[in-house]
């Protein structure tokens, strides 16, 4: 999955859809997801794209975020 640059889409939206699917197909089930700059290194999009589909899925309650130590799946938005 990828993001699409010429899609109508915004890539925010487009970037937390994958995220999600991520999260539900059970891929980050402990530790931190990947960086910040990964993802943007990943999915070729800019920083602040990453963190408006970071705030999308927090918003959903399938994130949270601890300052400096990164961004988590919550224990009931994992697919176990």
């Amino acid at each position: 999955m990828t993001v699409d640059h010429g899609s109508p889409t915004p890539a925010y939206e487009q970037l937390a859809a994958v995220l999600r699917a991520k999260i539900t197909a059970g891929e980050w089930r402990t530790g931190p997801l990947p960086s910040v700059k990964q993802m943007q290194d990943t999915y070729d999009v800019g920083r602040d794209t990453v963190l408006h589909a970071i705030d999308v899925l927090r918003a959903e309650g399938l994130v949270f975020t601890v300052k400096r130590r990164g961004t988590y799946v919550t224990p009931h938005g994992s697919a176990d």
